[in-house]
């Protein structure tokens, strides 16, 4: 199921809009000049929200952006859909088609864990809840290892049965995830959330997905300029490929 720019005019008709964010400046140009994700600018009246350091949240903030937002695919190729980028992350795909859509979320999140060496933590469930926990001495080589073992085995039906649910949109926190389970099913991180004084909060949506590609940022497809801003709120959550509902937000359990 995919959504493009054209489909979005009419789900316009058919869908109560989120409440609109203000204005960005946007181009369709291919350069980005944001370096990291807490670079990329917020719209008038928001600031950031306050992480922990050594937090998820803090290590997805500063991850490396790419200086160019083309999006390819495992093999070189070009992705038939460069609309659905703001920012692209500076991280490798491999050469298979292997790291689409969960898998990007899982590796985001066990190399955060590797960084920060709880190597215990990083256990990733197939659909017979057959448990993938990364050797507790292991290297580089052996985790990249581990990845293609997961990347193979597990997806998303098996991350949102791994994941807890989210009481609300309210409590959205960076990297809780938005996924559909299935067969196709989707998923994309929250990479970063913003509020205003009146209590309105904003994220930010990375994605990998079919065949696997590049990481990147999403942009709103509802919003009157090119921005990377979703607001809060219940209901359909509409993404340049793929519709998501608020209630399927989940977040990591403790470890």
């Amino acid at each position: 199921m995919f959504y493009y720019w054209p489909v979005v005019n009419l789900l316009l008709l058919l869908f109560p809009l989120q409440s609109a964010l203000p204005a960005m400046p946007g181009s369709i140009s291919k350069i980005n000049p944001y370096s990291r994700i807490d670079a990329i600018p917020l719209p008038a009246g928001y600031r950031r929200q306050p992480v922990a350091a050594h937090s998820f949240a803090a290590w997805l903030r500063a991850m490396p952006l790419k200086p160019d937002k083309t999006v390819y695919l495992y093999n070189g190729r070009l992705k038939a859909n460069q609309h659905a980028q703001f920012a692209v992350l500076d991280i490798s795909t491999g050469d298979k088609d292997l790291q689409q859509c969960a898998d990007a979320i899982m590796r985001l999140r066990a190399e955060y864990l590797y960084s920060e060496q709880q190597l215990t933590a990083i256990d990733f469930m197939d659909n017979n809840q057959h448990h993938y926990r990364l050797p507790p001495a292991a290297n580089r080589a052996i985790f990249n290892q581990y990845l293609s073992q997961v990347f193979s085995y597990c997806g998303t039906a098996s991350l949102e049965k791994q994941l807890l649910p989210v009481g609300s949109m309210q409590q959205v926190a960076a990297g809780d995830v938005l996924i559909k389970g299935g067969f196709p099913g989707h998923a994309m991180l929250v990479a970063d959330v913003a509020s205003n004084a009146r209590g309105q909060m904003i994220y930010l949506l990375v994605q990998g997905f079919m065949p696997a590609q590049d990481m990147h940022i999403v942009v709103n497809p509802l919003q009157p300029s090119i921005s990377p801003w979703y607001t809060c709120g219940e209901g359909v959550i509409e993404t340049p490929e793929w519709r998501f509902n608020s209630r399927q937000l989940r977040t990591w359990p403790a470890h």
